[in-house]
């Protein structure tokens, strides 16, 4: 028997076009009356740099930086919800509630999709992928083959269109 989906993991990098593979959060959502939970990974900022930081502004105001950084990304996650949602779905009140909540964490991107997708119970991951070609896949990886190699779970990895599409975030 097939385990049913009750809650997706939906990872985004924040690029113009994550809105395209968030339509199939959506859609995911609504086929399997699912929840969706939004998972943003900041990129880790090397101890070296930590520590400038720290010798030239101090750490208390290092912290608020971060802490900044994690609020500023909460409120363009959002904004980007409630503009998909109002563009896409007129129709639909439900979109917004179909998601469960937002979560921004720091680490690194495939660790974190994986680690948080179990914590939080998560049956299914969604992300996009850029897909930048085969001689560059090889050589640099993605974050979407490491999640695929160690997932224990369906990942649906949805290619992102190179140009901006009819759903695209505008630059918030």
């Amino acid at each position: 028997m097939i385990p049913s989906i009750k809650k997706i993991l939906y990872a985004t990098d924040l690029s113009k076009n994550s809105a395209y593979a968030f339509r199939y959060a959506i859609n995911s959502a609504k086929k399997h009356d699912a929840s969706i939970i939004i998972l943003h990974v900041l990129e880790v900022i090397s101890p070296y740099i930590l520590s400038m930081m720290d010798s030239q502004v101090g750490e208390e105001k290092r912290k608020e930086v971060q802490d900044k950084r994690v609020k500023d990304t909460m409120e363009r996650i959002t904004k980007r919800l409630e503009l998909f949602c109002d563009r896409e779905l007129k129709n639909d009140p439900e979109c917004i509630d179909k998601v469960d909540s937002i979560k921004i964490c720091e680490g690194f991107p495939a660790e974190e999709i994986l680690t948080k997708a179990d914590e939080l119970g998560c049956d299914a991951i969604i992300m996009g992928t850029h897909g930048k070609g085969l001689i560059s896949h090889t050589f640099l990886g993605s974050v979407a083959t490491r999640v695929l190699r160690r997932a224990r779970k369906p990942v649906f990895v949805i290619p992102l269109p190179a140009e901006q599409t009819d759903i695209s975030f505008p630059d918030i």
